[in-house]
């Protein structure tokens, strides 16, 4: 039975092309309607992932497969052109044009991401500075009076133009958010679009209620066109698929008297090493969302007598080289921050390091681990984090399970290698894609800096290591 309807629900809808400005006129198309037929959602065979298929420039069409098919085509809403007239600026910096896009200049405020700017979200050919409010003010001229990154959305002033220090300026230009919607079967069989809250950064999806069915997540990273495949997130996995714990553990194996510590309750004293992201300070809450915060967390849950005493040593910016080339006395020496902590177990976590070679972890990690083993510590490594797509060579966020950086590579044969513990955070970012999740969207700066989520990632690779 094929059921053809009309619908005025919110969360299938679109805009008439022809009543634009007629928000009450909305339409949808919906077939085999399980309310109809009295089949709840859980008839849908919740193994079998939906199929999604693009039918127009923002049309989904969405098929699920069970008991009954369903399907029904749901319209996307592009993202919304949002104009900003006369916004002031105070003063504007001097254009730097060899800093990073985000912070070449003064950062266009409803662009900015923690500490940057997102990337695609400004109109290039929208921005105007004036010296007024008013539409008439003088006009300055971008090559002449100022410079902007128009891909991050930063303007500076130049020191020969005709804009001076201290002048206010007033910036008017077009722009767009990033927005995650979500696609459900609600509990009376409907299938639904979803649309997610704007967002200059980390766009979460809608919430999905109980006995709903989530089945997929369309990703709208900015400035698009229309829509494409790499937009559309079907739910593949509800979850990592955890691996059956080996016996042995990995930990039994590797790190077997900080394991003992935690089971016998001596005191085991972990320094948690690394760089902007072990600092983590620019999220919400960081005595419990940090990763090393959460994984100490449950450590004690699951050895409730443990006593660890966490120290962090992290250095935003900077990777392992910067501690090795600190001289002594500095803020980050390496012998008297890291090895001076006398740590029984290290666990480090370095996507700073991104830019080593194999051959370079190898002499680099080798002597990282003579050190640790002269104090007899034992000894941790992250794999890092997925970082924006186009600086790990990527022009996708699905379809990515395998990590395309030597680096990772590189951390991995050294493990291996030397039988030393590696949590392989990568290898579960590389997969949040099956899970209907834009890894990105779990960046505050939309570049490297996990939320809360990202950074139970992390927590969740190293207690895989514990029994």
């Amino acid at each position: 039975m094929t059921l053809r309807l009309l619908s005025l629900s919110p969360s299938l809808t679109r805009s008439h092309p022809h009543t634009s400005n007629r928000p009450g006129v909305i339409y949808a198309i919906l077939f085999s309607s399980l309310s109809w037929l009295g089949i709840a959602s859980a008839a849908l065979g919740a193994e079998t992932p939906a199929e999604l298929k693009l039918t127009g420039d923002w049309e989904v069409k969405v098929s699920v497969s069970g008991a009954r098919t369903a399907e029904a085509v749901v319209v996307v809403a592009p993202p919304k052109v949002l104009t900003v007239s006369a916004e002031k600026y105070d003063s504007l910096p001097v254009f730097n044009p060899k800093a990073g896009g985000w912070i070449r200049g003064a950062q266009l405020r409803p662009l900015r991401a923690q500490e940057t700017t997102t990337a695609g979200l400004l109109d290039p050919d929208s921005l105007v500075l004036r010296a007024g409010p008013e539409a008439d003010a003088a006009t300055f001229r971008k090559g002449t009076d100022y410079e902007a990154d128009l891909a991050w959305g930063t303007v500076g002033r130049l020191a020969t133009g005709g804009i001076k220090e201290g002048q206010p300026v007033y910036a008017s230009y077009r722009h767009v958010l990033l927005r995650l919607d979500t696609i459900v079967v609600t509990r009376d069989g409907r299938i639904e679009l979803r649309q997610g809250e704007p967002r200059a950064a980390a766009p979460a999806p809608p919430s999905v209620g109980p006995g709903e069915r989530h089945l997929a997540n369309v990703w709208l990273p900015g400035r698009i066109a229309k829509l494409a495949s790499e937009h559309l997130f079907p739910v593949l996995e509800t979850a990592y698929p955890e691996p059956a714990k080996p016996s042995p553990s990995l930990a039994e194996l590797r790190v077997p008297k900080a394991l003992k510590k935690l089971r016998t309750g001596e005191p085991l004293r972990l320094l948690a090493w690394g760089d902007s992201v072990t600092v983590g300070t620019y999220v919400p809450d960081p005595a419990k969302e940090r990763w090393q915060e959460q994984f100490v967390a449950r450590l004690r849950e699951r050895f409730p007598q443990a006593k660890i005493e966490l120290i962090t040593e992290a250095w935003g910016g900077r990777n392992t080289g910067s501690y090795l080339n600190e001289p002594p006395g500095s803020l980050h020496n390496y012998r008297e921050k890291v090895l001076g902590a006398k740590p029984d177990l290290v666990v480090s976590e370095f996507v700073n390091d991104a830019g080593l070679s194999p051959a370079a972890v190898e002499e680099r990690y080798s002597k990282l681990l003579a050190d640790f083993q002269g104090l007899g510590a034992e000894w941790i490594i992250l794999t890092p984090h997925y970082v924006r797509p186009d600086w790990m060579g990527l022009n996708r966020e699905r379809e990515i399970d395998n990590d395309p950086r030597p680096y990772v590579a590189g951390m991995r044969a050294f493990a291996a290698k030397h039988e030393v513990a590696l949590a392989d955070a990568s290898l579960r970012y590389g997969r949040l894609w099956r899970q209907g999740i834009p890894y990105n969207t779990l960046m505050l700066n939309s570049i490297n800096h996990p939320d809360p989520r990202g950074m139970k990632i992390f927590a969740d690779a190293l207690m895989e290591l514990f029994p």
